[in-house]
């Protein structure tokens, strides 16, 4: 008998989730090269953290931010378990991945409001906000490093494949 599975994630999600990561992949390795695919996928980055957040609100139950979303408490809990290597396992993201998604959206945000504001006539030639833009997008960079890290450690350490869940929406009962 297999193990039973039970779906987690909605294909909105999960298509957000796919559709992000190619659009932020995009944006950065187009940056200096092909200004149009750069804004372009920039915008539609912009057009699914909108989505997401919404989604967020009026998704099926794992998508919402008060399913996932922590206290603090709870987020330091999960850290002093997980410093400790007795994290729970969550069905749906763990503390410290909401923290991550909080953050990542936040970024994008950040990166397409002075992304967007260097092409108008207010922000046009603006120095501090390319300076603002870039370092958004290589603080995004390190914490995409870190997300993956983390989601490969805790495959490992759950024994549990998390791509393969963003990619089907199942997980492990």
């Amino acid at each position: 008998m297999g193990i039973e599975r039970v779906k987690v994630w909605d294909l909105p999600v999960r298509l957000f989730h796919w559709s992000l990561v190619a659009a932020f992949l995009t944006a950065w390795l187009s940056a200096d090269d092909a200004e149009t695919l750069h804004q372009g996928a920039g915008y539609c980055a912009l057009g699914l953290v909108a989505f997401r957040v919404l989604w967020g609100f009026v998704g099926c139950r794992h998508a919402r931010f008060v399913d996932f979303v922590p206290s603090p408490q709870g987020l330091f809990g999960y850290l002093r378990a997980a410093l400790r290597g007795q994290e729970p396992r969550f069905r749906g993201h763990n503390p410290a991945a909401a923290v991550m998604i909080l953050f990542l959206l936040a970024m994008i945000g950040v990166i397409g409001a002075t992304g967007w504001a260097m092409t108008t006539d207010w922000g046009w030639g603006a120095d501090w906000l390319e300076e603002i833009h870039e370092a958004a997008a290589h603080l995004t960079l390190a914490a995409v490093a870190v997300h993956v890290a983390a989601a490969i450690y805790g495959s490992w350490h759950h024994r549990e494949n998390l791509v393969r869940a963003m990619v089907d929406g199942y997980k492990r009962l």
